[in-house]
């Protein structure tokens, strides 16, 4: 299977700054280039047709009506599979597949992933579009598992207005679900995240059937007296501390800086609460981050032991980055956000579309999978080249962009939302597609441009240069 090395952050809807849930995840490869797009996957009704992976033998029979629902899979599915990645459908659910999570051998032992189970290639399109809300969602994928079994450790990510849920699945059938408490959010980070499940709250806890019978029979726990469902499946190993846990601590660093924490410790709490109230900008600040502002920060000035130590969030082969947004201060037909990044969200813009649309812009959607700059992935993977490849120079330009993209694509979400909320169905549709167009195209011309400083700016750099007084 191709195994995935993502960085999850969920937020609860008393957490975030405008009474919104949000769900976000860095979707990372083992490829610096896997170019991804972004489509609009149409409803349907009164379909006969199975589903069949072309990476590990998966197939069913799809269910025959399904809700629109947007989707960033990969370009190349023919060798790399079709990977949906993030959607949001037209009942405003909004989900995100998967966070890679690795389960011990001792629970594998006696659960075994099945080799041609539902795996992150097919997951996405095989829920997203049948599910009612967040809850759903997790009992659907449940059910699924349940019946073909998976053949990988995968968490998900699942919204609605009003509820934020993340289900682990850790051998070939069983799995659990938290919801994130409404004023908290939590960070997962390819390590088994989820920590105490309570069988008494079944509101705020779902899991496979069996589950604690199956810890019992097996003697997986290593604490009797309670269920830390992270200690009885996860992994703690030296991978661990140096791959996952140091970007769970930063991103709890920056959400709530006062509790000081270890970022090797194997103990970092899963629900956790900021010190203020975090907008999409917290989100992406750290999804982009490499350690910014520490001494493990590659691009900054510790040692040159300290900046290889951990793997940071944001990478080169980071394909998609999304934040899924679902307001609660607008009418539910314009609620739904979907924020997306397709460069190096170091470097590169979140840009928002509305889903309530009926399609998607070409630039996003037709990406070639070659070289192309008229596309976004590839002109925003040509940004994020530039500025990484003189940092010190370009630095303060890329971050002067990034200000003026956000206060730009801010401004134009609240008119649109002005004039959206006097509009109703197929008008209010159209118009939001045209709208998405325009944030399209904003984006595309400050981005040419700060493309264009950065080579007219880079020619001045050259060593390849001489002059004749100075070299005498």
């Amino acid at each position: 299977m191709n195994e995935q090395a993502c960085t999850t952050i969920l937020v609860g809807k008393k957490a975030t700054i405008d009474g919104s849930t949000m769900i976000a995840r860095n979707d990372d490869t083992f490829l610096p280039l896997t170019p991804q797009r972004f489509v609009m996957q149409p409803a349907v009704s009164g379909r006969d047709e199975f589903w069949n992976s072309n990476q590990n033998g998966f197939s069913a029979l799809l269910p025959a009506n399904g809700y629109r629902t947007t989707m960033t899979p990969n370009v190349d599915e023919t060798h790399l599979g079709y990977f949906g990645e993030s959607s949001i459908n037209e009942k405003n659910v909004a989900m995100s597949a998967t966070e890679s999570v690795y389960g011990n051998p001792l629970a594998l032992a006696h659960d075994p992933f099945i080799e041609n189970g539902l795996a992150e290639d097919s997951l996405q399109s095989l829920v997203a579009p049948f599910i009612d809300s967040a809850r759903h969602g997790v009992e659907y994928l449940g059910n699924l598992i349940k019946e073909y079994g998976s053949p990988e450790g995968n968490g998900v990510l699942f919204s609605d207005k009003d509820e934020v849920w993340y289900m682990e699945i850790v051998t070939g059938h069983h799995w659990a679900a938290t919801r994130i408490p409404d004023d908290a959010y939590a960070i997962a980070a390819n390590q088994v995240a989820q920590d105490y499940i309570d069988f008494n709250d079944p509101k705020n806890y779902m899991w496979s059937e069996g589950l604690q019978e199956f810890v019992a029979q097996y003697h997986l726990n290593p604490d009797p007296t309670t269920f830390n469902f992270r200690k009885i499946f996860g992994t703690d190993t030296e991978k661990d501390r140096h791959y996952n846990t140091p970007r769970v601590w930063y991103g709890q660093r920056y959400f709530t800086p006062d509790v000081k924490q270890d970022p090797q410790s194997s103990d970092l709490p899963f629900i956790c609460c900021a010190d203020r109230l975090l907008k999409i900008e917290d989100l992406t600040y750290v999804l982009g981050s490499h350690y910014n502002e520490t001494k493990y920060d590659p691009l900054g000035h510790g040692s040159e032991e300290d900046k290889v130590r951990f793997r940071p969030i944001s990478l080169n082969r980071t394909q998609n980055s999304h934040v899924l947004q679902i307001r609660n201060d607008v009418a539910p037909e314009h609620a739904a956000l979907m924020w997306l990044c397709f460069g190096v969200p170091s470097f590169t813009p979140y840009v928002p579309f509305y889903t309530n649309a009926n399609d998607t812009d070409p630039t996003w959607s037709n990406t070639p999978l070659n070289y192309d700059i008229k596309s976004a992935y590839w002109m925003y993977r040509t940004l994020s080249m530039l500025v990484e490849s003189h940092y010190a120079h370009f630095v303060q330009p890329n971050r002067d962009y990034l200000t003026k993209t956000t206060q730009i694509l801010h401004q134009m979400i609240a008119k649109i939302d002005q004039t959206a909320k006097d509009l109703t169905g197929e008008n209010l549709t159209n118009y939001l597609t045209q709208q998405n167009y325009a944030l399209s195209n904003r984006m595309r011309e400050e981005t040419m441009q700060s493309i264009a400083n950065c080579v007219t700016s880079g020619l001045e750099l050259s060593k390849l240069t001489f002059d004749m007084d100075k070299n005498l």
